[in-house]
C-alpha cells in the first residue's frame, strides 16, 4: 500500500451502503433492529446509520429522500423463517403488498416499512 492510498474493504461492484428512506429514523432503526437484527449507531433527527446482520451492508436512515410506496427498486432482505417474520412484521405495523409466495426454489414476500416503503423478505424452500 502507497501513502495515501486505503485499502478497500468491500470487492468492486459489491452493494456495501443503502440509504433507506424514513419519516422517523427513531422509527425506522428500531423496527430494522427488532426485525432483522440489524446494528444501529449513532444518529440525529435526520439521519441514523445501521449494519445489517451479517455485517456486510453498511447505510443509513435519512428523512431527505422520498419514500418508495410503489415498487420500484426493492431491498429483499433474507430471513430464516418467512412466516414467522411476517407474524413480527405485521405486529409491528407492516401491510402487505404481496403475500409469500414461490419464485424457483424460494419464497418470496412484499410488505411496507413504517415509512411506507416497500421492502421484500424472502427464504429458501420449503416454506
Amino acid at each position: 500500500m502507497t501513502s495515501g492510498s486505503r485499502a478497500h474493504p468491500f470487492g468492486h461492484g459489491r452493494i456495501a451502503y443503502v440509504q433507506i428512506p424514513a419519516l422517523d429514523v427513531n422509527v425506522s432503526a428500531a423496527f430494522y433492529k427488532e426485525i432483522f437484527g440489524w446494528q444501529l449507531s449513532g444518529g440525529s433527527a435526520t439521519h441514523a446509520s445501521f449494519i445489517d446482520a451479517t455485517e456486510n451492508v453498511l447505510g443509513a436512515f435519512v428523512t431527505d429522500r422520498a419514500v418508495s410506496h410503489e415498487a420500484g427498486v426493492i431491498l429483499y432482505v433474507y430471513v430464516h423463517g418467512i412466516d414467522a417474520t411476517l407474524e413480527k412484521m405485521f405486529a409491528a405495523g407492516s401491510t402487505v403488498i404481496k403475500s409469500p409466495y414461490p419464485e424457483g426454489d424460494i419464497w418470496v414476500a412484499t410488505l411496507s416499512d413504517p415509512a411506507g416503503n416497500v421492502i421484500g423478505i424472502w427464504q429458501f424452500s420449503p416454506r
